[in-house]
Parts: C-alpha cells; structure tokens; sequence
C-alpha cells in the first residue's frame, strides 16, 4: 500500500504493514530476494486544504508529515528498502508521470472533452466532491453549488482479463466486473417525428425481448436536442427552465430522488408498434453514458416504472413479458414492474409465446433486416477523467497555442515543473491558472506564444504505476528499465484496504497493460497472472472497526456508536503510537495478527494484548532456559519418549507455519501453532541442555521473528550465547526451518474401539499394528476395559477405519 503522508498512521496502516514486513521477513528467511520499498502517495486535495486554512505551502506540509510517518514506522519494526523510497510530489518522479501522459496522447489514448464539475458561483472556483455538503452548499462560502461543464482531459480505459486473476479475493474481482459492466444487448433506431427531419434517437438496451413495451424515450438534460431550435415552441421554456435547474447540485438531486422528468413536446416513431411516443429528459440520463437516450419500459424496469408513475406518462403498461408458469389469465400486475425473463405476451405481436431468451435473437435479427437495430456490446465503465482544478498535483504536459492548437511539452523539456511561489486563497481559480509569468510559455511546435495546460492531474496516475518505478527507482532516462521490470513484475503479493478494490486497482491494471502492450516490459509463459497483469496475489483487508472509541469533538466524551471504520474526521481513531509504547511493538503486532485473518474484519480492542505480552515473555524465558548446544540430534529410533514427542510437534508446527505463511497467509493460525508449541515445550519436562530441546526452541524462536522481531531477536541472542554459533549473528540471518516428514510420523496412535458399532474405549496402540486386526484384538483385551467389554466372546469380525484411528468389533 501507498500511504498519503496525512502526518499520523492509523491501526489500519499498522495492520497492512504489519502483514507486508511479516511476509517480506519470512520470504527472505527462506532465501527468495526480496523487494518490499516505501513511498508516498504525496500530492492531493488535503495538502492544498492545508495551505488555504495554515498558510503553509503544500510541499513544506507534506515533506514535514513524511518525517514524521518514517519515525513512526521505525517504530513499528517495519524493515523497507529506504533505498527505493518515492515521494509523487518529486520533480523527479512526476517527470514520470508526465512522459507517460504523453506515452498515452501519442497512442491516442488521452483526449479532452467537456464534463461536469462541481462550481462555487461566489468564489469562482471548482470545488471537489468532498467540498460540496449533503445539502449542495460549497464548504467554503456556502453558496448553492452549479454544475457547470469545463473541458477536461481523459483516458480511454477498457479492461479485460479479469479470469486470469486467480489469486485475487472472488469479491474484488466481481467488484472490478461490476464496475467495468460490460453489457451485450442492441441498439434500436427511433426516428424522431416532427415538422422538419431531425433524424433519430438511439437507444441500447440488454433487454430487446421489452422493446413492444417501450411506452417513451428519456435523453440527457445536456441532449443536443434540448435547445431552444429545436424543442416545440410551446414546451420550449418550460422544458428549458426544468435543465437550467438541474445545473444547482441541489436541484439535480432533488430531481433524481423525486424521479422529476420533463415533456419535450417532441415524439418519436416506434417501427413495430407504428405508435408515437413521447420523449421526455431527466437527469438520470447522461451523455457520457451509452448514447444519451434511453428507452422507457415501465412494465419491466423499476426505474421506469417509478418514472412513469411520477410524471404520469401513460395510462396504462403495457406487460410485454410474463412469467412462464402464472396464475390463469393474469398478465401484469400494478403491484410492481415484472423484472424477469419469460415468455412474450400477445402485446408483443407475432412473438407471443416466444421464450425471451429465444424472443431476443429474433427480434434483433429482424430489426437488422429493417434497418431498425443492431447488436452492441456497451460499458459501465467511463473513461477516467484526470483533470483536477488544483494546484497540487502533477502537471499536465500540455501547452495551448492559438495557431497549433494542443501541442504536448517535448520529453527532453520534462519535468514541467509546479512554480513554488503562489498564493493559496481557495477563490478563483486554481493556483497555477493565476500564475501568469509560468501560465505564459512559447509554443514547442511554432514558437509563437502559448500557455500551458493548468489542470493537474487526478492523484491516481500518480499511484497507478509506482511499483513499476520501485524497479528501477534511480532511472534517469526512462521510468524503467525493461530488463529490471521483466524480472521483478509483477508484484508477487498486494497488500491493501477493500476499498481500494476498484478504482485505485483498475487504473493499476491499466497502465501496467499499456506499459506491457507497448513493449516497456516481456513476461514469459510462466508468468502469472500475465499479460501484464500488475498483481498476483492481492491480500486487501477490511480496516480495523473501534466500536468503543468513538468521541464528541466538542466535549471528548464518548459515545455509544458501534462499527465505523476508524478515521481521524470521526474522532474515534486510535493512535499507534500510544499503543506501542504502552503495550509493547511485537505485542502490538502481534495482537494485530491474531485478532482475525487479513480477509475479516478486525474490531480492535487492546483488552486481550494482555495474552500476547504474556506469551512472548514465556518464548525469551525458554531461549534463557536452554542450555544446550548444536550438537548432532539424535537419530529418531534413539530419542526417548519425551524426546520424540517435542521433536515430532516442533516438525509439525513448522510445517503448518510455513502453510500458513507460504499460502494462506493465516498468520492467526501460525501464531496459535507457535503458542501450542511453547506449551508442549515447557510441558514436556525435557532436560534443558537436551539437542531436542535447543532445537525445538531454536526453531520456536525461528518462526516467530517475522512477527516478532525485537523479542526473537534478543531470545535468538540468549541461545546463541549458549551455543557455539556466533553471538553477533541475528535471527534473520538465519535460513527458515525445514520439517522431516519422518519426524511426522507418530510411534502411537489413539484408536477409538467400538464394539457392535458403540464406542466404548480408546487405547493408545504402536502405529505398527493399527492395520493388523488379530494384533488390534490382543492389544485391547489387555486393558482393563477391553476386558470388560469383550470378555470371553469371540470377535467374529473386526473393521479398521480412518487408518487405524477407529475399530469396530463385531460379536
């Protein structure tokens, strides 16, 4: 995860890089090279917020908060590659940035076009969505906020290759597939009736088995049919008033929560039906979305029914669709619209009887021949839109010039630079676009004077492509090196919040496929996911929940809240700090793994940390205890008992810790497995100067620094001092444990005995004889209660289950 120096980490924060340092410590443990680097999510709305409200400039703000963060890492343990730190904010980064903007315009992937901002009419500036209250009100001044268009700039961003993503969590996946909503249906033809030819509207709908119960059209208040030339002169004013309107955010809220449509006076003509129908426009039609216009079908949608019931648009629905097994004679209902497929009603003419299914083939293939329809793959997914009205942030590339028109900055001219020297009054325009003498430049194409672009852009550029920076952090000529790419992309593990599970993730997977399309970097075909894929496995978390800790700003008291998520802006965060220098880091950490697995939700409560503390000082008083050495341990068939038994759980504990740190990452587990193991250790009664017993705690300690490093660094110092390694060698120089499969294997097994199918005993037998019956039998009537319960009768048959686990005796 990339962090927004916002000056203070969270428990959130704590628990991704918790995770991350425990995996990147083990993986080196076990001899993989390992890269787990640093940097800074860095420019953004709140620096610039800062500036306005401190009068401290955004780059002093920032490089301050990251000072701070760093300390507050070292605090936890975190072990990063300083080396390959990145910070967004840096010239020498967002040159980066900019040329790969460029790499985007060259291939045609980067346009302008109009969109939509959020506008204070009384400071004259753009405002975020952050910035605007639930009551359409700008944050600063107060004023109704209006939708007003600017242009922008964009990148076209369609996305495949979601099922070559097995190691990601199926909810992220089906949040990516649900995002991206790519959509098969038809596009239908509507030709607009009136005096003078105004062509048609085209409508797309994955439902063409509905289109006999199309009853109106609804189009984008920004249509191009909406304007004074062309709508009916008597519905004209009334109809333009209801768009002027919808420019408040106040108004085109109140619009879309009261479902509010407006009459055009305008019809089109339907081609099966030969009905006229009415064309009305609402704001939940929008431009940038399909076509613009969309087809109302009030019987079978239930936005278009709660439309057309509000704007009374027809008398009656027309159920063009019903269920394939209903109640005689009942075709629609008014209790609602009926939403699913089934078989086409008499209203859909010569389809009647049709499974919609089938219904939909015909009708397309018939609207083709007509010229009406078409088929149409269409998508949820907008292209990105990364202009922002702000200062920090990395600038667009950009110059405009009167005679050239857009012209992009030449390469050799980057970075273009953010000028230091500004003012910051939150009024206006954007901080750049009043910096005259950097606004002004010279045209790179005619040398004529131009000025630059003074969007910056959206911070997700910056964030979607610095693991490919991390591979070559210190490239001066290129983002990176292809060769240093190849052979570290992509990234083995993620680890990050939920929610960052669409945006933040499908713009990464963007312009690794760019990247990887245009040659900037090879996989091979053991690569995986592949094709450019940035990301194997993600590993994303539910942030930590604080039920208890929730607090009134003005007074401090506590509240009775229960599960938000933790956020400065709520009052109800905990300070990991404190925490650690009350409690303890490896405590800290500890509890932060064993609380829930990273997939679950984690509700915080440092009540228990008591039991993390407890066992930690029990694991250094066992290093303190051996005093043996790294003599040769002795051959299994020579070990006593006791011996055996701590030497076959020490075997089993490291292979199910190495499951659970290698692929399941169910570090709850592995901790749980490491206590059972102290437990047996200091149960066992075996000599402390035992090999068995130095190796068991060895490899306790071992296992347990990845999570816990300060306290299995001294515990690894204790048993080195008594032993002959080298006292100055550290625990992490150590390789990672290996189990014996031999060593698995148990001398005994607990067999439970049935007898005519009624369990009645258990006897521990040697694992020799659990596969010979006649053995089994002896080995029970020798106990006391085999005696009991066979006596002197004769077992006429005996069954072995489970592997000798189980006998059942049959009298």
């Amino acid at each position: 995860m990339f962090p927004y120096p916002s000056g203070m980490l969270h428990m959130g924060h704590v628990r991704v890089y918790t995770i991350s340092d425990t995996i990147q410590r083990f993986r080196r443990m076990k001899g993989y090279n390992v890269l787990h680097p640093m940097g800074w999510d860095a420019f953004g709305l709140p620096a610039e917020n800062a500036a306005i409200e401190r009068g401290v400039h955004p780059a002093e703000w920032t490089t301050k908060n990251i000072a701070i963060m760093k300390e507050q890492m070292d605090k936890l343990m975190l072990d990063f590659d300083w080396s390959k730190e990145l910070a967004t904010c840096d010239p020498k980064y967002y040159r980066w940035t900019q040329y790969i903007f460029l790499e985007l315009y060259k291939a045609g992937l980067a346009y302008q076009k109009e969109a939509e901002v959020n506008w204070d009419p009384v400071d004259q500036t753009v405002l975020a969505n952050e910035q605007v209250d639930h009551d359409g009100r700008s944050w600063r001044s107060g004023a109704l906020v209006e939708r007003r268009k600017l242009k922008q700039w964009f990148f076209k961003d369609l996305l495949n290759d979601i099922e070559l993503l097995e190691h990601w969590p199926d909810r992220v996946k089906q949040m990516q597939r649900h995002w991206i909503g790519k959509s098969k249906g038809v596009e239908f033809d509507f030709p607009i009736t009136a005096n003078k030819d105004m062509g048609h509207l085209t409508v797309y709908t994955s439902r063409p088995d509905t289109i006999f119960g199309v009853q109106y059209l609804v189009v984008s208040p920004d249509h191009p049919l909406i304007s004074k030339d062309t709508l009916p002169t008597e519905h004209a004013e009334e109809t333009l008033a209801f768009v002027d309107n919808l420019k408040s955010v106040q108004g085109k809220e109140e619009a879309e929560q009261s479902k509010k449509g407006a009459f055009t006076g305008l019809y089109a003509h339907h081609p099966l039906t030969e009905e006229n129908i009415p064309i009305y426009v609402a704001p939940y039609v929008v431009s940038d979305y399909g076509t613009g216009a969309v087809m109302g079908v009030p019987a079978h949608d239930k936005r278009d029914w709660e439309f057309c019931l509000t704007n009374k648009v027809v008398d009656e629905l027309k159920f063009v669709v019903e269920p394939a097994i209903q109640e005689v004679d009942k075709v629609g209902t008014s209790d609602g619209p009926f939403l699913a497929e089934g078989v086409l009603t008499a209203l859909s003419g010569k389809y009647k009887g049709l499974k919609s299914k089938k219904a939909k083939q015909i009708i397309l293939k018939d609207a083709m021949e007509i010229g009406f329809g078409r088929p149409a793959t269409q998508y949820r997914l907008r292209d990105w839109l990364l202009s922002r009205q702000r200062y920090w942030g990395a600038p667009i590339p950009i110059v405009h010039c009167a005679s050239c028109k857009v012209v992009p900055v030449p390469k050799e001219d980057l970075p273009v630079e953010l000028p230091l020297d500004v003012g910051f009054s939150g009024r206006g325009s954007s901080p750049l676009a009043q910096t005259e003498d950097w606004v002004n430049c010279k045209c790179p194409k005619c040398n004529g004077p131009a000025k630059r672009e003074t969007d910056t852009m959206d911070t997700f550029v910056d964030s979607s492509w610095y693991f490919t920076r991390f591979t070559d952090s210190q490239n001066e000529s290129l983002p990176f090196s292809s060769d240093k790419a190849s052979s570290r992309l992509p990234v083995d593990v993620y680890i990050g919040g939920v929610e960052h599970a669409i945006l933040h993730l499908l713009y990464s997977r963007f312009l690794s496929k760019f990247f990887f399309k245009q040659g900037a970097y090879q996989d091979t075909p053991e690569t995986k996911p592949g094709n450019g894929e940035p990301f194997n496995v993600l590993l994303t978390q539910v942030w930590d929940i604080n039920p208890a800790s929730p607090k009134v700003k003005a007074t401090g008291e506590k509240t009775t809240v229960s599960f938000e998520k933790m956020s400065k802006s709520k009052y109800n965060g905990v300070d990991p700090v404190n925490v650690i220098e009350k409690e303890g880091v490896d405590a800290t950490r500890l509890h932060m793994l064993y609380k829930a697995p990273p997939s679950e939700v984690l509700e915080w409560d440092d009540t228990s940390i008591v039991g993390m503390q407890r066992w930690l000082v029990k694991v250094l008083k066992l290093a303190q205890s051996s005093t043996g050495s790294n003599t040769t341990i002795p051959a299994l068939d020579s070990m006593t008992q006791v011996e055996r038994d701590v030497y076959r759980t020490t075997h089993q504990t490291i292979k199910q810790v190495t499951e659970a740190m290698t692929n399941t990452f169910g570090f709850n587990t592995a901790i749980s497995d490491l206590i059972k193991l102290s437990n047996t250790i200091t149960g066992s009664n075996l000599a402390t100067d035992s090999p068995v017993y130095h190796h068991a705690v060895q490899s306790l300690v071992t296992m347990m620094s990845p999570m816990a490093p300060s306290m299995a660094e001294e515990s690894w110092e204790s048993l080195s001092l008594e032993s002959s390694r080298n006292p100055c060698s550290s625990v992490f120089q150590q390789p990672w444990p290996t189990w014996e499969k031999e060593a698995l294997v148990k001398d005994t097994v607990d067999c439970v005995i049935q007898v005519n199918g009624k369990t009645r005993l258990t006897v521990s037998v040697p694992a020799g004889s659990v596969t010979d019956a006649t053995q089994m039998e002896q080995l029970t009537r020798a106990t006391p209660q085999g005696q009991k319960w066979l006596g002197d009768h004769t077992v006429r048959r005996t069954i072995v289950a489970k592997n000798g686990a189980l006998v059942n005796f049959i009298l």
